[in-house]
């Protein structure tokens, strides 16, 4: 089912993440962590949708976004970028299969942090962060999506991880099986990963080699 939504706020959160505020569908629902596919409500892009995490929390009164801008032949999330207030979007129903299930170590790169996003802040919500973890991989630092935020709720709980960056507060480097075994991965636990489809493969491997059990991997399918 398709809802027609308003454009109530845009901003930018770094130099290419957007931050998009929406009226909400009545008897609209969703899990932390799920995302719905999203059209820009303009002639040629109504039918180019795009899969986006909701980054509010379920009892929100609006919807969240946060979207990063990637350039590319179609256009779509630049185009998210010329929107003004006011400017209507379609979205669909929830779905996903990232949710949270107990506690871990949630492991995203770049804009894989938006799933998480609102299952750390319902986790922060209602008290329950303590017992877990965030490795947040990104190319340089101000790539880092809500940094500040994050440190935040999670203090000393969050690393972040540069690529292509020497910074001498920020590990440099990929996250990799020794990253992760410095890192004291607790694999009795959860893991939450979400990022570049080869980032996962990588990581999705090296979890499993430090005695993950299968079960205990959450991400989207």
């Amino acid at each position: 089912m398709n809802h027609n939504i308003t454009l109530r706020k845009i901003e930018l959160v770094t130099h290419n993440v957007l931050r998009l505020i929406t009226d909400k569908p009545e008897g609209f629902t969703f899990t932390p962590g799920q995302a719905t596919e999203m059209a820009i409500d303009k002639d040629g892009y109504k039918s180019k949708k795009r899969p986006f995490t909701f980054t509010s929390l379920p009892d929100d009164k609006e919807l969240e976004f946060t979207i990063k801008m990637y350039p590319s032949h179609n256009g779509v999330t630049e185009e998210l970028g010329s929107l003004k207030v006011g400017d209507t979007l379609i979205i669909g129903d929830s779905w996903g299969a990232i949710n949270y299930k107990g506690p871990g170590t949630f492991i995203a790169g770049g804009a894989g942090i938006t799933p998480f996003i609102s299952i750390l802040k319902n986790l922060k919500q209602n008290d329950r962060l303590d017992d877990n973890r965030l490795l947040f991989s990104n190319k340089t630092e101000q790539d880092i999506i809500y940094k500040s935020n994050l440190e935040s709720w999670l203090g000393q709980n969050v690393s972040f991880n540069l690529s292509e960056e020497h910074n001498d507060a920020y590990h440099h480097g990929h996250i990799d099986i020794a990253y992760l075994k410095q890192q004291n991965l607790d694999t009795s636990k959860y893991v939450y990963l979400c990022g570049p489809p080869e980032m996962e493969e990588a990581i999705k491997a090296d979890v499993f080699a430090l005695g993950l059990k299968r079960d205990h991997l959450v991400m989207e399918a």
